[in-house]
């Protein structure tokens, strides 16, 4: 106390209080305040990536799904669909495309991965609906378990996307895609989405766990080895060997008649 006594009259005394009690409290203020500066500047994101898809919406979507993604004579109302259904639909290049009336099927997408993205971020910010994932997000590899997902599949899947993963035929013209080199954000997203005649698997019929496990399984699928060479989408040695004993019957029949032909 006599220590403070002694320099409180100093004539730097009034200064060196004011400029610490001034530190203190930018100090405080900024500890306070850095919280809420984060989350504008993550909503301030947020509406530009809105912004963003709106606009490659109203150019690239809006002639079929309509100005305010209320669908359409040809195409169906965005509202509520979500973005992982924009990103599995986008994201594997089904859409755009030219003719609705007929299924959309995979191919090379039209916009890039930050174009979905936006495009995702306005379709959800119209109502609520399923979340886009990432790859990084789906751990099949560490909480899949392959026996429970092939187990899966078979109940849920193999009755039209074949016993294998390979794709079949459907009624009304219609097919269930291979499932072969599909990344495993849109397998999940297509899960929760139900894309055009796919059912859509909620949480409580088949939960995420069970999800990663139907991943890990297509996984080990694709990656398994055709050792006895082409495999005729895996439908099993029963057609195969079917389609080899016809070719090669007919094969033998062609032969023996070109030989009599020859003879005489």
């Amino acid at each position: 106390m006599k220590f403070l006594s002694k320099y409180r009259r100093h004539k730097f005394a009034a200064p060196l209080l004011l400029m610490t009690a001034l530190a203190a409290l930018g100090f405080t203020y900024s500890v306070a305040t850095a919280a809420p500066a984060s989350n504008s500047m993550s909503a301030s994101a947020k509406s530009t990536l809105i912004s963003e898809g709106q606009t490659i919406f109203l150019k690239g979507c809006s002639s079929c799904h309509g100005l305010n993604s209320e669908g359409g004579a040809v195409a169906p109302s965005l509202i509520g669909v979500g973005a992982a259904s924009v990103d599995f639909q986008v994201g594997t290049g089904r859409m755009p495309m030219q003719d609705m009336s007929q299924q959309a099927m995979r191919k090379a997408p039209l916009y890039n991965e930050e174009e979905v993205a936006a495009l995702a971020a306005y379709v959800a910010s119209l109502a609520p609906g399923p979340a886009s994932l990432t790859n990084e997000e789906i751990t099949w590899e560490r909480d899949g378990n392959t026996a429970d997902g092939g187990e899966l599949f078979r109940n849920n899947c193999a009755m039209c996307h074949n016993f294998a993963g390979q794709g079949g035929a459907l009624t009304q013209g219609k097919y269930a895609p291979t499932l072969m080199g599909v990344e495993p954000k849109h397998i999940y997203e297509a899960l929760i989405t139900g894309p055009q005649a796919m059912p859509v698997f909620s949480d409580k019929v088949v939960t995420p766990e069970e999800k990663l496990s139907i991943i890990k399984w297509i996984k080990a699928a694709e990656s398994e080895p055709n050792l006895g060479g082409a495999s005729l989408g895996r439908v099993g040695p029963v057609t195969e060997g079917l389609l080899i004993w016809t070719v090669g019957i007919g094969l033998l029949i062609g032969i023996a008649v070109w030989l009599t032909a020859k003879a005489r």
